[in-house]
């Protein structure tokens, strides 16, 4: 037979008591306690109260924090870099050409300016890149595009885009944005690409024009090189034909006068004697 165990009413006074406190803890932690990434920056602020300047009354907070949610609130932004693609919009050159802008912008929000921030937004970083950051870029570009025409603009892309990110670096570090990278895709309108396309087409058949007429001299060049060089050797071979044979025939008139003087020798020796008793002989 099992025994029955009794429990003293004080003991489950004080289990309850434990167990109340405990939830009653959870509750109190959940709501007055969080804690903030190092990835992270809290802004702990007042939500009733502002400073004597009229800002509201915050601070920069990490870690675990502790506050009162009746009157105090914690809101925490990510400090590590945050990559926008903003959709295409249209911009006007002081050409009145519209080119469309695809701009990329990566930021990474500066942790000793983040209670500014969330002091002057109140608002989700979310919101913020698709509102005042989008402004600030489009208002980029649409004054630098102001500066140029359509053809300055596409002979002058790199420094169009070194001015845009200038001037979209200055307000957003300022208002305690830090730009990390910032490219844009720019799109010309059709008439001015159709212009475009066929002015290099043009420029093409020109150089491929030039291209074979330079051809063509260097062929004559060559052609002529060539006739002149066969020329040459033919001058060349000519001569010296011209002198062999007038080598044979020289040689050939020297046989031919000793040929006949042979010939018209009588077999007689020489009648008359020349000087040193040396015999002459005329065979002609």
């Amino acid at each position: 037979m099992a025994n029955n165990i009794k429990i003293s009413p004080s003991v489950l006074k004080k289990t309850g008591g434990i167990v109340l406190g405990f939830v009653a803890l959870t509750i109190i932690l959940s709501t007055c306690c969080t804690v903030v990434d190092t990835s992270e920056v809290g802004i702990k602020f007042k939500k009733f109260s502002l400073t004597d300047q009229g800002k509201l009354d915050a601070v920069s907070v990490t870690g675990w924090v502790f506050f009162n949610p009746i009157t105090t609130s914690v809101y925490s932004y990510p400090v590590y870099v945050q990559r926008v693609d903003y959709a295409p919009f249209t911009v006007t050159t002081k050409d009145a050409a519209v080119f469309s802008m695809d701009p990329v912008l990566a930021f990474r929000l500066n942790r000793e300016k983040a209670v500014d921030v969330f002091a002057k937004y109140r608002k989700p970083l979310e919101d913020i890149e698709a509102g005042y950051m989008r402004t600030v870029i489009y208002d980029a570009y649409r004054i630098t595009a102001n500066r140029y025409s359509s053809d300055e603009l596409m002979a002058s892309r790199a420094q169009f885009e070194s001015e845009v990110r200038l001037m979209l670096e200055k307000s957003l570090n300022d208002e305690g944005f830090d730009v990390e990278e910032f490219t844009s895709q720019i799109t010309p309108p059709a008439s001015l690409s159709q212009a475009i396309e066929a002015k290099n087409q043009a420029i093409q058949e020109a150089l491929k024009a030039e291209n074979l007429v330079k051809q063509a001299e260097a062929n004559a060049k060559i052609a002529i090189a060539k006739a002149e060089g066969e020329a040459r050797a033919l001058r060349i071979q000519a001569d010296g034909e011209a002198y062999y044979n007038r080598t044979v025939a020289a040689s050939l008139n020297e046989l031919l006068v000793r040929q006949d003087a042979i010939e018209k020798w009588d077999g007689k020796l020489p009648q008359y004697m020349g000087g040193n008793n040396v015999p002459l002989l005329n065979l002609k």
